[in-house]
């Protein structure tokens, strides 16, 4: 397989690069891989890149979304922080992605069992990381009040969480990015919510969090 240049950027739409990284998921769960020569993608991607989607997802060692959708090299924008949310930086990111560099979908992809998500629900204060947790406090104070038992050691709590984090993500990014959403507004964006099982290796898409007529 070959990496992706300017023409077979331009002739990508929103709903075709969500297939494609469905595709991609399919073959990781069935354990098999696109045959492709990265040092050959890494020469043909020295003068420039034409990658097709930007995903948002956790700096969990498990979620690597090159692997998890069997992408290349200049495939794909790979944005990582712990939790999956966004702030102005990593919104800049897209914005660049998408307008500038000229990929057709954003995918913010949380995942299960994340220890961001644990943390937040335990109120962990430790160093930077206090201020890192502190963004996901409005899904928790969302999400608490629906359960009896609070903290970590709850799993439908921390799962709960972990999807409604990726709405609320989705809801910033249409919320806060103005270029963002004129771009989905006219068809040229696709914005997609989804959720990685780390003990299958499964990308299930949220049909509630996609735009542009996925």
């Amino acid at each position: 397989m070959r990496t992706h240049t300017a023409e077979t950027q331009a002739t990508m739409t929103p709903k075709k690069a969500l297939q494609f990284l469905k595709e991609g998921n399919q073959r990781f769960t069935n354990n098999l891989k696109a045959n492709r020569n990265l040092m050959d993608q890494v020469e043909k991607t020295g003068a420039g890149q034409f990658p097709f989607a930007t995903i948002l997802h956790c700096i969990d060692s498990r979620t690597s979304a090159e692997l998890i959708f069997d992408q290349g090299i200049g495939d794909i924008f790979s944005i990582r922080i712990a939790g999956n949310f966004v702030n102005d930086d990593i919104l800049g990111s897209m914005e660049f992605a998408s307008k500038i560099a000229g990929t057709k979908l954003i995918l913010v992809m949380g995942h299960t069992q994340c220890g961001a998500i644990k943390g937040a629900c335990d109120h962990v204060k430790m160093g930077n990381l206090t201020t890192l947790l502190s963004k996901l406090n409005p899904v928790v104070n969302m999400v608490e009040p629906e359960f009896e038992i609070k903290g970590s050691g709850n799993a439908e709590l921390v799962q709960k969480v972990a999807d409604e984090n990726v709405h609320y993500t989705i809801q910033q990014i249409l919320l806060r990015s103005p270029i963002l959403k004129e771009m989905i507004d006219k068809g040229e964006l696709g914005l997609v919510g989804s959720m990685y099982d780390i003990s299958s290796g499964e990308v299930s898409v949220f049909e509630s969090d996609t735009f542009v007529g996925m």
